[in-house]
């Protein structure tokens, strides 16, 4: 049966939309074609790799997991030891800072000394400036004062260390090398305050200084090119300069 009219436009209309529609499909189909000619062949040994993958991601994440634990661990021990530090550098200080001031009025015959911290907020990293006033003088820096001035400041500063926490032996290279006869006397005196805790070794051309030592070391070249050391204790020595042993042996023979 041939239709006609009506039925004959329906199916026409039927056949255009399906053909839009196979036409569409089409397309689609080999858009997919080379979506999956790009991807390439797929390897078997793809599933091998991906669990291989999988346990190295775990082992590393393991690891990075342990790695960050450390890293917290290691910054509460540094802020556990600046935080002590920080309690010891200030009560150290603070200690060195009180037997400074004395020493210093000691060393000067007055005066006064201080030492004061760059920023009190960052001790453990800011500066230190030693401030001194001399008597008769203004307080200034210690880079300002004179060399003598410079050298009994900083044997004030050395010995005040010494207090704090003593130590058994202590090199002094020409301190008083720029000293005079009065400062040398204040000097020793202090020294003599340390004897019981520190035994000084004093490189001295100063008689003053000599003169104060238990046992004095020395070297002459009676020949040229010949060195020779000589050691004296003064209490082998009596009030005339003779020795005492010599004497004896005089008197006994």
């Amino acid at each position: 049966m041939i239709p006609f009219g009506e039925d004959a436009a329906r199916l026409i209309a039927d056949a255009s939309g399906f053909q839009e529609v196979r036409a569409d499909i089409e397309r689609r189909i080999e858009r997919l074609r080379r979506q999956l000619k790009k991807i390439g062949n797929v390897g078997l040994e793809s599933l091998d790799n991906l669990t291989e993958l999988e346990t190295r991601f775990q082992r590393l994440h393991t690891q990075l997991s342990d790695l960050e634990a450390a890293r917290d661990a290691l910054r509460e021990i540094v802020r556990r030891i600046n935080t002590e530090s920080r309690r010891m550098f200030l009560e150290s200080f603070e200690t060195i800072r009180g037997y400074f001031r004395e020493l210093f009025r000691r060393l000067f015959g007055g005066g006064e000394a201080d030492l004061v911290l760059e920023d009190p907020e960052d001790v453990l990293e800011c500066s230190i400036d030693v401030v001194a006033r001399p008597p008769g003088k203004e307080l200034r820096s210690i880079s300002l004062l004179s060399g003598g001035e410079k050298t009994l400041t900083a044997v004030a500063l050395l010995l005040s260390i010494f207090r704090s926490r003593s130590s058994p032996f202590c090199i002094l290279d020409e301190v008083d090398a720029a000293l005079d006869d009065a400062n040398i006397g204040r000097f020793v005196n202090v020294l003599r305050d340390f004897q019981q805790n520190t035994q000084f070794i004093m490189i001295t051309h100063r008689k003053p200084t000599m003169a104060v030592t238990d046992v004095l070391y020395g070297v002459t070249m009676e020949e040229s090119g010949i060195s020779r050391r000589l050691s004296l204790r003064f209490e082998d020595v009596d009030e005339q300069g003779n020795f005492v042993a010599a004497a004896r042996k005089a008197r006994a023979a």
